[in-house]
């Protein structure tokens, strides 16, 4: 059977090399039924994507026209006031004092000041995603073996010496105070409260990344629209059952950006919960950082470090469509290896269920090279006050751990989970551990009885924290 399959795509691969087209008619799939909750939204002429969306019975859904955006919510007002009376079905929340000072210098460096509220989680005792009651964490952009921290021009001789019968110490070096290039201040007040599935005002967003589709969320998707969610889980252009354009300019980041912006937009809620998987949580960092009103917390599933999106040069990606295309059976049998923690006959079944790696050539081609976004680094990333559960399968090959770590570092509020047993489709793998992990971060809601005590740790620990914390920097990789 795989040397008929192998045979067949050498086959068509010939054909595509001689006429120069490949087949990438996409076409809704057999479970694509209106009683599904699945929808086809024109985000722009020509431009169909298709999105499930399922509202609780809780609620009529709401008839909208073509390209019609919620009234319930301003997508464009980024000023709502925090203090404006809550809706009677969520909970008030609690008020986290948003503070940090960003320096960026010219030798690399990044400077973080951590001045405001820490938050501490007790989601499912992961207590190795806290934060530190450090106030201040200092991370290499470049690599710190090549780079001295702040130079000192003038280095202070060690005293010669001394005949009177007592040693003393010698001074420590004197460190030259420099000034940044460059300097974001951030204070501001964020109210985060318990998101549960009875509220009328929360809305759940499932994004996949390259070569999956929205089905790569089923067991997501049927767990929290039985808890009473809405939830909204869109193909991206090229992939699962959403229209396939012809051309590479249709798949760059900026592109993909803003058809997301247009699904979020037409059912955003007041507060919105976006999840994130690979390359998908570069779109949901974006979309965080473009509303921060709106969007109340978001999931990262194994999607990297934050460092800016470039494309590899040496990439198997950068290959002809045509060539891609006789590749394909390989490709997918080294992603099954590489995204999966075992590869037996379970595996197999659910990367077909879940239409992963179900995609053209020539998309998953541009994909690969549209995937540049110089403006997603380490201050983009920094600015983000919204609380952020990282989740990362330990099992994966695509992302390393410490690129999540890294990411925790960076991040206001963050709270990082590893799943042992998982792998890159780690919600495909073990989706009991995942759903509970997502509904119990959906549900938390900060414990700020500890804060004054967090704040006389901070005191305590000033002199230590002079010391401080130097990350290498890791390259960025194709998610």
């Amino acid at each position: 059977m795989q040397g008929g399959t192998m045979l067949t795509s050498i086959t068509d691969g010939i054909l595509c090399c001689l006429t120069g087209k490949t087949d990438n008619l996409v076409l809704p799939l057999e479970s694509s039924k209106p009683s599904d909750g699945f929808e086809f939204v024109e985000v722009k002429p020509g431009r169909v994507l298709r999105v499930r969306h399922i509202v609780p019975e809780r609620q009529p859904p709401e008839k909208q026209a073509p390209g019609e955006q919620r009234t319930d919510v301003d997508c464009n007002d980024n000023d709502n006031d925090p203090t404006e009376e809550p809706n009677k079905d969520s909970d008030v929340g609690t008020s986290v004092h948003c503070k940090r000072k960003i320096s960026v210098y010219r030798d690399g460096q990044l400077v973080i000041e951590n001045l405001g509220d820490v938050l501490h989680s007790e989601i499912l005792q992961c207590q190795d995603g806290d934060l530190e009651p450090c106030s201040t964490v200092e991370v290499e952009l470049a690599d710190y073996r090549e780079i001295a921290s702040s130079p000192d021009p003038n280095p202070v001789p060690l005293p010669g010496p001394v005949h009177t019968g007592e040693q003393k110490p010698a001074p420590p070096p004197r460190r030259r105070r420099r000034k940044p290039k460059r300097t974001v201040l951030i204070d501001s007040k964020r109210v985060i409260s318990s998101c549960k599935g009875t509220h009328s005002d929360v809305a759940l967003f499932f994004v996949h990344g390259v070569g999956g589709s929205l089905d790569i969320w089923s067991s997501q998707l049927d767990f929290f629209s039985r808890l009473g969610y809405e939830v909204i889980a869109p193909d991206l252009a090229g992939h699962g059952a959403s229209t396939a354009p012809q051309i590479a300019a249709a798949y760059t980041f900026y592109a993909l950006a803003e058809d997301l912006r247009a699904i979020f937009k037409r059912y955003a809620r007041k507060r919105n919960i976006l999840i994130g998987h690979s390359y998908g949580v570069s779109f949901c960092t974006f979309l965080a950082h473009e509303y921060p009103d709106l969007v109340h917390k978001v999931v990262m599933i194994n999607g990297g470090g934050p460092t800016a999106l470039e494309p590899s040069l040496c990439s198997i990606f950068q290959l002809p469509s045509c060539v891609l295309h006789c590749l394909s059976p390989c490709l997918a049998w080294s992603f099954l290896k590489a995204g999966f923690a075992r590869q037996g006959a379970k595996e197999k079944q659910l990367l077909k269920q879940g239409n992963a790696f179900n995609v053209s050539p020539f998309v998953l081609r541009a994909m690969m090279s549209g995937q540049y976004w110089p403006e997603g680094d380490e201050v983009y990333h920094a600015e983000l006050t919204t609380p952020i559960l990282l989740v990362h399968g330990m099992c994966d090959k695509f992302v390393p751990v410490d690129e999540d770590q890294r990411m925790a570092e960076i991040l206001l509020f963050a709270f990082l989970k590893v799943i042992e047993e998982g792998s890159h489709m780690v919600m495909m793998e073990c989706p009991d551990t995942v759903n509970t992990l997502l509904h119990e971060f959906f549900l938390w809601e900060p414990d700020m009885s500890k804060k004054s005590s967090c704040k006389a740790d901070v005191e305590k620990t000033v002199s230590a924290c002079e010391t401080l914390t130097t990350l290498k920097h890791h390259k960025s990789v194709d998610k």
